[in-house]
């Protein structure tokens, strides 16, 4: 199998984790939000498994599949980045905005957690049962990714750096006078965050994010084998 063919048996088994992390991840959003008295999600018609409500055709689709391109024809290492369609929250509407806001941005990550444990319970099914070789070596390599992209998923969006979940709580957790200047860097948020991930490899600066990225990754992965007593 050439090299080309190998990306594609890859996208194919990312495309499953990659629908249900995001899909799941912003319908609990939703969800909480209109558990704490925020109907907007819910008006916009955002509490839904169904994956197309949640895409951005920017950040789900044209920025990983370039960036897997670029990676792919320059030999690269480049770390995947995307994003799905935020979810709309209007805080204000929450009973307790400062205090529920927390609950709401946790929720993403929090169900992040429930999908990576529930992968792995697929990859241990499969070796209690002998079936972790031959035609299900599939299954196993989905699970084992549908692990991966949860807890990068969880390690990205708790990055205290607002609009992301990590952000939002920080919010939350801050005095007011702090929280309301806090605050004032969400729209430079993303931006921020693009340069965090991509000026070390472009600039040589030492790549402290995505060691980061990594080191929690790793330490979610063995925390859920643990719990699980997979080795």
């Amino acid at each position: 199998m050439n090299s080309f063919d190998q990306t594609l048996v890859m996208i194919a088994l990312y495309a499953l984790p990659v629908v249900l992390a995001i899909t799941l991840h912003e319908a609990a959003h939703g969800y909480v939000a209109r558990y704490f008295g925020d109907l907007t999600a819910q008006n916009a018609g955002r509490i839904t498994l169904n994956p197309i409500r949640h895409i951005d055709p920017v950040g789900t689709i044209a920025l990983p599949l370039g960036i897997a391109l670029m990676g792919y024809l320059s030999g690269a290492n480049l770390p995947l980045f995307g994003w799905a369609k935020p979810v709309p929250v209007n805080f204000g509407n929450l009973r307790r905005p400062k205090r529920d806001m927390l609950w709401v941005a946790a929720a993403g990550p929090g169900v992040n957690f429930l999908m990576a444990f529930a992968w792995a319970l697929v990859v241990l099914l499969l070796g209690q049962l002998g079936l972790a070789h031959g035609s299900s070596m599939a299954l196993l390599n989905m699970a084992l990714m549908g692990i991966q992209i949860n807890v990068m998923l969880i390690a990205l969006n708790l990055i205290p750096l607002p609009p992301l979940d990590g952000g939002r709580i920080l919010t939350s957790l801050l005095p007011l006078g702090l929280a309301r200047r806090f605050a004032k860097i969400e729209p430079y948020g993303l931006l921020v965050l693009m340069f965090l991930l991509f000026a070390p490899g472009m600039l040589n600066l030492p790549p402290f994010l995505s060691g980061f990225l990594t080191v929690f990754a790793g330490l979610s992965v063995q925390f859920i084998s643990a719990l699980l007593g997979i080795r």
